[in-house]
This record gives C-alpha cells, sequence and structure tokens, in this order.
C-alpha cells in the first residue's frame, strides 16, 4: 500500500495555513492528530521500540492500523525505521530529529489531559443532565 499526499507540492511552497482546508499543514495536523498517530509518537518518546512492543503498549490498536500509521508517520518524517540483518530481520522505530521536538509537545498535551479528565467529565455528566 502507497501513502500518498492529496495535496499538490507546489501548491504551498512556503506557507502553512492549518485553517485552509487546501493547506498541506491540514495533511501534517490529521497525521499528527490521529487517534494512533498521537499515541505512537509519544509512545516512542523514550527510545526505540520494535513493532511488537508498540503494538503491545497502545492498548485497542490493530496490527493493521499500527503498520499503517507508522508507514505514514515515517513518510512524514517524524519516525526513522531501521531494519537489523538478522534473520528474522529485526525492525525498530524510533523518533527523528523533527518527531521529537513534536514528541515533546505532545507529552505536554497528554499532561493536561491526564490532569484534566475528571474536570472534562464532569463538565460532560452536568451537561448532560441539563437535557
Amino acid at each position: 500500500m502507497t501513502v500518498r499526499s492529496q495535496v499538490r507540492p507546489d501548491a504551498w511552497p512556503d506557507i502553512s495555513d492549518a485553517f485552509n482546508s487546501d493547506c498541506p499543514a491540514r495533511e501534517v495536523l490529521d497525521h499528527i492528530t490521529s487517534r494512533w498517530g498521537m499515541l505512537i509518537l509519544t509512545g516512542l518518546g523514550n527510545g526505540p521500540l520494535r513493532f511488537s512492543e508498540l503494538n503491545a503498549m497502545i492498548g485497542g490498536i490493530s496490527e493493521k492500523m499500527l503498520s499503517q500509521t507508522l508507514r505514514t508517520l515515517v513518510r512524514d518524517g517524524l519516525i526513522a525505521r531501521t531494519v537489523e540483518p538478522t534473520t528474522p530481520p529485526r525492525v525498530s522505530y524510533e523518533l527523528t530529529a523533527l518527531g521529537q521536538g513534536l514528541a515533546e509537545s505532545l507529552q505536554q498535551f497528554l499532561g493536561w489531559i491526564r490532569q484534566n479528565t475528571v474536570e472534562v467529565m464532569a463538565a460532560q455528566r452536568r451537561h448532560d443532565r441539563q437535557k
């Protein structure tokens, strides 16, 4: 399966405006903020992991979705895929320098979620009772 951009590469040469639906930044935003993209990127924050380790770490992800999302993030330059020439081949994934900068921001975002989930859930219950 080939992962391809839906945006012409020459359409937005020097600017990035995720609020514009035609901008390539929208595609990058989709990849990073996808349900699995965020978890994979933050999961690799402590160093390289093999496919099976990522699969075990991220509850609920199928092997197919893990594979597809890794392929996309490798293509985006956020993750590096390394194949060691052993039998069977040993494949590991790690953040690139670009991905490391992003993962730091995502860790802060997940920290906010951890700190505020109870309050958000309480707000949801209050809202639902008003219906």
